[in-house]
C-alpha cells in the first residue's frame, strides 16, 4: 500500500516531472515498487518519469484518465 506522500509524489511527477522537490524516501520507494523510472539525462543529472504501473495508480485513484 501507497503513502500518501507517495501518491502525492506521484501526482506531482505527472504535472511537472520535477524530482528534485521530492522526499527521497519517498522517490526511492516509488523506484523500488517500479513505479517510478529514474532517468539519466546527457547533462548528468537523473529526471524521474512514471512507470505504466504508476500511471495505473494515478488512474486508480482518479487522477488521470
Amino acid at each position: 500500500m501507497l503513502s500518501p506522500h507517495e501518491i502525492a509524489a506521484l501526482m506531482l511527477l505527472e504535472t511537472n516531472q520535477q524530482s528534485e522537490y521530492l522526499d527521497l524516501g519517498d522517490l526511492d520507494a516509488l523506484c523500488e515498487r517500479q513505479l517510478v523510472l529514474l532517468e539519466k539525462l546527457a547533462s548528468g543529472d537523473e529526471q524521474a518519469r512514471l512507470t505504466e504501473q504508476g500511471r495505473s495508480i494515478l488512474r486508480s485513484v482518479g487522477r488521470i484518465h
